[in-house]
């Protein structure tokens, strides 16, 4: 798979908010703007395959779906495709990079859960009373992710050029 070398982790997550904004789910826009952002060359199936993770997958109200989203971004850099156990050292640094998103976004939130029914338990989720929260959500999730890919890969956030970091 090829990867653009430098990418900016700012616009990843503005543009996961554009993408929730403009008609995706919250996993579905993490899911394209990973794709967008790092020049993946990757079908643009890989976000339909986030689809049905949306509202706590399915509907549901169980795993934050811009969590899901993010947990499918690191698992498509990260994962594996061969059955190789579970000793495998890709699926072992998969694993560890999926629990450091899911314990930093708990801790993230400010509500110390992953789960959608809590996260927007204080909402109306029939009248939209959700959706700036997770728009924020997403952007926050997807603005990790990319932090993340870069670290691993050695890739080069532009964004620290800009600020002399």
């Amino acid at each position: 798979m090829n990867i653009k070398n430098e990418v900016s982790v700012t616009k990843v997550a503005k543009d996961a908010e554009e993408y929730y904004r403009g008609g995706y789910f919250c996993c579905e826009a993490v899911m394209a703007s990973v794709r967008d952002n790092f020049e993946l060359d990757v079908p643009k199936e890989v976000i339909a395959m986030a689809s049905g993770m949306a509202v706590g997958a399915g509907r549901s109200g169980c795993m934050c779906g811009a969590l899901n989203g993010g947990i499918l971004a690191l698992g498509m850099f990260f994962g594996r495709t061969e059955q190789n156990g579970p000793q495998d050292p890709k699926v072992v640094k998969c694993m560890e990079l999926t629990n450091e998103l899911h314990s930093w976004f708990k801790k993230a939130t400010n509500k110390n859960s992953v789960c959608c029914r809590v996260l927007t338990r204080e909402f109306d989720m029939g009248k939209g009373e959700h959706k700036e929260q997770c728009i924020y959500f997403t952007g926050l999730c997807a603005h990790k992710v990319a932090e993340i890919v870069v670290r691993e890969l050695g890739l080069t956030n532009i964004d620290d050029e800009i600020t002399g970091e």
